[in-house]
């Protein structure tokens, strides 16, 4: 069974809460670079991460185009239905 937007929009916040900066909430609208101090090391461990928990595999020439948490989870959702 799919997981809706919602679903998979809680499970993301979930997986980066502990990334974030103390004191930073996450949402829809977080930016991975300007609100959740991001590198390219961060980004592939967060990456990892939801490969692990989705049991996929995140093309990397995605990545570039993501910016917000709401980017990253319409990829996903995208993602999940290819499978």
């Amino acid at each position: 069974m799919e997981k809706t937007y919602e679903e998979l929009l809680r499970e993301v916040i979930a997986l980066l809460a502990p990334l974030a900066p103390e004191g930073r909430t996450v949402g829809e609208e977080t930016d991975f670079v300007a609100d959740l101090e991001f590198d390219s090391l961060k980004v592939m461990g967060f990456v990892e991460k939801v490969e692990d928990r989705f049991d996929i595999s995140v093309p990397l020439n995605l990545l570039p185009d993501i910016r917000t948490v709401r980017d990253f989870v319409v990829n996903l959702q995208r993602l999940l239905g290819e499978r």
